[in-house]
Formats: structure tokens, C-alpha cells, sequence
């Protein structure tokens, strides 16, 4: 891998880490919306997967855990 690849992958996972943060949100005001219980139940349990997962790209970014630090 280049050094400009390099470089692009931090700007990546902040980018994507936004558009699931955002996803999240919008999930959770569907769920205030949504008056069928398993289709709230669906809207926030699919929240709670992309929290983590935006989690994981912020990790990924900090090196905060073990597997992302640098050899």
C-alpha cells in the first residue's frame, strides 16, 4: 500500500463513521414514529449494529484497539 493510500484511509473511516452515525439517527426517529412494536424493535436493534459498527470505525481511526495499532 502507497502512502497516499495510506492517508485516505483515516478521511474513509471518518466518512463512514458519519453516514452510519447518521443512519443510526434516522433509525432512531423512526422508531418514535413507528406505532407497530416489532418494526420499532427492528429500527433499534438495527441502531444499536451501527452504533457498534461506527464504534469500530472510530477504533479503527484512534488505533484504539490492539488489532488496529501499527506493527
Amino acid at each position: 500500500m502507497n502512502d497516499s493510500s495510506r492517508r485516505e484511509i483515516p478521511r474513509h473511516a471518518r466518512m463512514f463513521k458519519s453516514e452510519l452515525d447518521e443512519l443510526a439517527d434516522r433509525l432512531r426517529a423512526a422508531t418514535t414514529k413507528e406505532t407497530e412494536p416489532k418494526a420499532q424493535a427492528l429500527y433499534e436493534t438495527a441502531a444499536e449494529v451501527l452504533i457498534g459498527l461506527a464504534k469500530a470505525f472510530e477504533d479503527y481511526e484512534k488505533k484504539n484497539e490492539e488489532a488496529w495499532k501499527e506493527e
